[in-house]
């Protein structure tokens, strides 16, 4: 069947709504909003559908505006009253207008007037700086002519300064004539204000005197503080402190001295003058307990400055680095004043103290401490003080009492000498002597020294004491020597005249050797009693370091000694063998003529020497000496080895002289039997 054509117009709606989607939002919303009010489905209801959307939406349209009425009325009221605003911000604006007009010369002249009051607060603010940079007020100058100071003078004469300060900046201006006018105005103010301070200040170191431990106020630190810029009113300050405290001091001493502190305690210090060292150390611990407070309160009052805690370190370096020196001499002025009344009475009783007689270890202990205190005084006073000039001078004075007891002592010690004892050791004032010496060195090494001084020197101490005890050993040693030598010379002479000589020279030798067995000449006692004399001196010596160079100056005596000792012995003994004057013959040999042909060294003479050195030798023990009497088992085993050396040094040269054939001795060996290893065996050595 053929295809019917529809019309196009028909078409373009079925295929539109054939492409509408019944499923959108829209749609939806739309059918469910037309379901509310559609429903019958007829033909003819279909057929009014479209007028029944119109009554419909004019329905809905009348529904808003029977509910937009009341809203429509208040929007005219407001409408209305927005008009009446306008018309009163009209006439607002036209009175306004008409104001403006009628008050624009009143604005102008108020413009006129501000301007006129800032100019004029800008004067006043200059004349007020003005008057506060070159005038006083009334306060201040109230303040600088008031009988009583307090911190109200201070400001305002600080106040009058910096208006002089100020004035010499403005005499380099124009305004020369008013600079000068202020200057003298301001100099007026500031002399009175500064005669009026220093009355005060003199006024208040007056009472500075009435209390032996014064409290300097703030007020008067500021006071001094300021008087050093007038350094006349200052000095005058200085002079009165030093006057009062010179008097309280000098009242304060004489109490100590005789009625002690209150109530008896501590009591007075001539109560210990039976007692020398702890008389004088009293007063001297007196003396420099003071000069420290005496010190700080001057320091006080004279340098202010130099008592602030660390938080002005750099106000205080500053004023050191500036005044430092001014302000030490006038520190040194007033404590000079201040102790210089104490002076005599001290130095009175001290020298009182060493007329007395005191002894040797007091009068030592004196002097260190009297040194002591004079170094400690002096780093606190400074040396050319009158206090510390008097320290030096009583210094000198107990080290001269000192010396001259020592002085003493060895002259009464060299006037009457002791003897010698039977066994040689030392006399008592040897040991007496070593005693005093040795508690003079633990004085020495527990004395106190000052940190800016040092010990004095021991040595010349060392060699007062001890050069006249040796010196009276060696008066004792020669005495002993010349009595010696007279008694050995009367034996001789008994003895020569006695008897005839019945036996061989060997023999005689022999015989004289076993009557003497020490072959002692007259010498020997007397060194080996020097010799013991000064190891009594020596041995304590060694112990201390401050005798070390004296002690090894007795030890080389002791050795020159030993030896000179030790070289007698053995002259001795080759002069009793008749070797010492063949001695010579040996040691200047040239070899031109031989020693076997002349008469001192022929083979006979020097067979019967050598016999008489054997004897010696292989004899008994005491046949060498050994030196029993020295009392240091020590140096007598030394002096015997050297004895026995020199003994053995000998035989070898002489056995050496005998074997060499220049010499020509027809059968050596028998002359000399002994070879010198077997003599030094023999000698021990």
């Amino acid at each position: 069947m053929a295809t019917v054509g529809l019309a196009p117009g028909l078409s373009r709606k079925l295929k539109k709504v054939l492409e509408c989607r019944t499923d959108s939002p829209d749609v939806v919303a739309s059918l469910n909003t037309l379901s509310t009010f559609y429903t019958e489905n007829t033909p003819q209801a279909r057929r009014k559908l479209r007028s029944t959307i119109e009554k419909r939406s004019l329905d809905i349209n009348l529904e808003f505006l029977r509910a937009s009425e009341s809203a429509q009325l208040a929007l005219d009221r407001v409408e209305e009253e927005v008009n009446a605003l306008a018309e009163c911000c009209d006439k607002i604006a036209k009175a306004l207008s008409s104001c403006s007009a009628s008050t624009g010369d009143i604005i102008n002249t108020t413009e006129r007037l501000k301007q006129e009051l800032e100019v004029t607060t800008q004067r006043q603010e200059i004349v007020s700086c003005f008057l506060q940079d070159y005038q006083l007020s009334n306060e201040e100058i109230n303040a600088l002519r008031d009988e009583d100071l307090n911190e109200n003078f201070f400001k305002a004469l600080s106040h009058v300064q910096e208006i002089h300060a100020n004035c010499k900046i403005l005499l380099r201006t124009h305004h020369q004539r008013a600079g000068l006018e202020l200057m003298d105005m301001m100099a007026m103010y500031q002399e009175g204000a500064y005669e009026r301070l220093c009355r005060w200040v003199q006024a208040e170191c007056r009472k500075l005197g009435d209390t032996d431990n014064p409290e300097v106020g703030d007020l008067l630190k500021t006071a001094v503080r300021c008087l050093k810029e007038r350094p006349v009113l200052f000095k005058y300050c200085a002079e009165e402190v030093a006057n009062m405290r010179h008097n309280a001091l000098f009242r304060r001493f004489i109490s100590a001295l005789t009625r002690g502190g209150p109530g008896g305690m501590p009591r007075p210090i001539e109560v210990h003058a039976h007692d020398p060292l702890r008389y004088v150390g009293d007063m001297l611990g007196w003396l420099h307990q003071a000069l420290a407070s005496e010190r700080e309160l001057v320091l006080a009052l004279l340098d202010p400055d130099a008592t602030v805690d660390s938080g002005s370190t750099n106000r205080f370096s500053k004023n050191l680095d500036n005044d430092s020196g001014k302000i030490e001499a006038d520190l040194t002025f007033v404590l000079d004043r201040i102790f210089e009344g104490v002076c005599r009475p001290f130095k009175v009783r001290v020298e009182q103290v060493l007329q007395s007689q005191p002894s040797l270890i007091i009068s030592y202990k004196l002097s260190n401490t009297l040194e002591f205190y004079s170094y400690t005084i002096s780093d606190l006073l400074g040396g050319e003080t009158a206090l510390c000039k008097t320290l030096g001078v009583l210094k000198d004075a107990a080290q001269k009492t000192f010396f001259e007891i020592l002085k003493s002592r060895g002259e009464k010690l060299l006037r009457y000498p002791p003897l010698v004892a039977v066994d040689l050791s030392p006399p008592l004032a040897v040991r007496e002597g070593v005693s005093v010496l040795l508690e003079i060195i633990d004085t020495y090494n527990s004395m106190m020294v000052p940190a800016s001084g040092r010990k004095p020197a021991f040595d010349p101490v060392i060699s007062a004491l001890l050069d006249p005890i040796i010196q009276m050993c060696e008066q004792a040693a020669e005495a002993h020597k010349s009595k010696g030598v007279g008694q050995s010379s009367r034996r001789t002479r008994m003895s020569s005249d006695s008897g005839q000589l019945s036996k061989s020279a060997v023999d005689a030798i022999l015989t004289n050797n076993s009557s003497t067995p020490s072959l002692k000449s007259s010498e020997t006692p007397s060194k080996i009693f020097l010799i013991n004399c000064l190891c009594a001196i020596q041995q304590p010596l060694l112990a201390h370091e401050v005798a070390a160079a004296y002690a090894k100056s007795l030890g080389d005596m002791i050795n020159n000694h030993v030896h000179g000792l030790v070289e007698k012995e053995v002259d001795t003994i080759l002069r009793r063998c008749g070797l010492s004057a063949k001695m010579h013959h040996f040691q200047n040999s040239t070899g031109a003529v031989p020693l076997a042909e002349i008469e001192d060294t022929n083979p006979a003479s020097l067979s019967e020497c050598l016999k008489v050195f054997f004897g010696f030798i292989l004899g008994s023990e005491s046949s060498l000496p050994e030196f029993e009497q020295m009392q240091v088992p020590k140096l007598r085993s030394e002096a015997c080895l050297q004895v026995a050396k020199s003994l053995a040094e000998a035989y070898e040269f002489i056995y050496n002289a005998i074997m060499d054939p220049k010499n020509a001795y027809p059968d050596p060996r028998s002359l000399a039997r002994h070879p010198p290893d077997q003599i030094r065996t023999i000698l021990g050595i």
